[in-house]
This record gives C-alpha cells, sequence and structure tokens, in this order.
C-alpha cells in the first residue's frame, strides 16, 4: 500500500511537471478523468502498462524510467502478510514499510510487543468470525512483526506510550499477564524501543478518548500517517492537519509518561508478583 502511494504521488507530479491537467493527460492515456484521480490518488492497484504509458506521455527517460517501472513492480508484489491470509489494506501493510512507530495505548499491549497467548486472547475476545486457522494466522503474523526490533537491515524504532491500567488488566488470566509483562520488559531494553508508562495518577490527558499510533516512513519520503483502531474497526489519517494534531496529542501524553528506566522498573515489579 505504501509503495502504491509513493508510486501514486510520484505520477501526479510528472504530470503536474509535464504541464497537464487531469482533464488533459487523461484521454491521452485512453482514461477518463476519474480513473487517472483514482490512480494518483492511490486508490487502485497501479498495472505496470499504465505506467509505462504514463512515462511515455510525460516524457521519462533513462534511469528515471527504470526507477518508475521497478517501482510499479514493487508495489504489485504480494506482502509477506498475504501468507497468513491478511489483505493488502490491513495496518501491517503499513507498519511493513514504516522506520519508526509512535503509539499510545489505553487498555492492551501495543501488538508489536505482545506474546502468541496475550494477542490470542484479546483476539478472542472480540466479537469477530473467525475459524481456528485464520486465529492462529493472525496471532502468527502479530508475533513475526516482533522481528524487525531486532533487525539489522531493516529495523523500526517504536516509541510506545502505555496507560498503566493496561499493566494490571489480566488479559487472558493471571498467568498469560504475567508472562506478557516480562515479555514487554525484555524488548524494552533494545535500542528500538523506548518503553514509557503513563500513570494513573496523571488524571485526565491529552489522550483519553483513545489510542493511536503515528507511522514514519523514512527514506520513502512519504508523509507520516495517524492510526486508530476503534472497537468497530480502525481509521487511517494522512492529512497534515489531523497528523500534526496526532503529534501533539503523542508529545504531550509522552510528556505526562514515566521516563524509560522508571517505566521499566514498574514493569518488572509487577511481573514479579
Amino acid at each position: 500500500m505504501v509503495r502504491r502511494r509513493v508510486l501514486a504521488r510520484q505520477l501526479r507530479l510528472l504530470r503536474e511537471q509535464a504541464g497537464l491537467t487531469l482533464e488533459e493527460a487523461a484521454p491521452k492515456l485512453h482514461f477518463s478523468v476519474s480513473k487517472l484521480s483514482r490512480i494518483e490518488n492511490a486508490q487502485v492497484v497501479i498495472d505496470i502498462h499504465w505506467v509505462k504509458s504514463m512515462l511515455d506521455l510525460y516524457d521519462v527517460g533513462g534511469t528515471r524510467w527504470t526507477e518508475f517501472v521497478e517501482l510499479a513492480q514493487e508495489a504489485l508484489q504480494p506482502g509477506w502478510w498475504r501468507a497468513y491470509g491478511l489483505g493488502n489494506n490491513s495496518y501491517i501493510a503499513l507498519e511493513t514499510e514504516a522506520s519508526r512507530l509512535q503509539e499510545f495505548t489505553l487498555s492492551y499491549v501495543p501488538g508489536i510487543l505482545q506474546t502468541a497467548d496475550y494477542a490470542r486472547a484479546l483476539m478472542c475476545a472480540v466479537p469477530l468470525q473467525r475459524t481456528e486457522e485464520q486465529l492462529e494466522n493472525e496471532v502468527a503474523a502479530r508475533i513475526y512483526r516482533q522481528q524487525r526490533l531486532t533487525s539489522d537491515d531493516n529495523p523500526l524504532a517504536v516509541i510506545a506510550v502505555i496507560d498503566e491500567s493496561t499493566l494490571h488488566r489480566p488479559v487472558g488470566g493471571a498467568e498469560i499477564q504475567r508472562e506478557q509483562l516480562a515479555h514487554i520488559a525484555k524488548l524494552a531494553e533494545l535500542d528500538t524501543v523506548a518503553l514509557h508508562v503513563l500513570p494513573t495518577a496523571v488524571g485526565a490527558h491529552a489522550a483519553l478518548p483513545s489510542g493511536f499510533m503515528i507511522l514514519s516512513f523514512g527514506d520513502l519520503d512519504e508523509p507520516d500517517m495517524a492510526y486508530v483502531e476503534h472497537s468497530l474497526g480502525a481509521l487511517s489519517l494522512d492529512k497534515a492537519g489531523d497528523v500534526a494534531r496526532a503529534r501533539l496529542t503523542f508529545e504531550r501524553v509522552l510528556s505526562d509518561a514515566l521516563d524509560p528506566a522508571e517505566s521499566l522498573a514498574l514493569i518488572r515489579r509487577l511481573a514479579g508478583r
């Protein structure tokens, strides 16, 4: 999805640099205006032959031609999550391309820090129709994501703020919760993870209504995106104003939270009970 967004944004820029409006370019490409608009907004999967036609029209050649064709090919490659039965429009498709994740959770441990048993207990609590195979695939995919926390080639930096109440909620029972606390204490020691606990004593805070995430994409030069999961689904926000508000909210929550050393000490105490 992210590669498709990068390609779509670059194709729109090429059209504008060629001095063509949507209405002028579409008929030359044998597209409707609405189809070309959907392509430039990454609302459809882009066929590589469409890309070549657009490059011809916009007079793009040489190494730039090759770069765009390679990007189009990358955008068409199935993601690793497809092997687990997950769609391309899932959150995982976004996180896989991200270089940094900032996340605040109110009532559960962030997905990328969960154990398999904790994740399974959370998923079983949600009233969704799943076969046993689908459930186990989703759990396996969630655990697979953690590989990037220790990757040398493609690491993901995580800054997580967890509401203190999460540490006391026995998801799956006391033993599963204890193992989960021990697990996040171990992950918090990684260079890629900065873990903060927001004390209950803080009271009202900037993100009281819901948890959320902010994804940054590094070298892809893709704008940051905010992502909100809720009881009935999820919402992605990429408008600059929405993302700026998410950043400000995260900064305020982070300023109220314990530092990583204090947070880790608290988690270890609770895990030892």
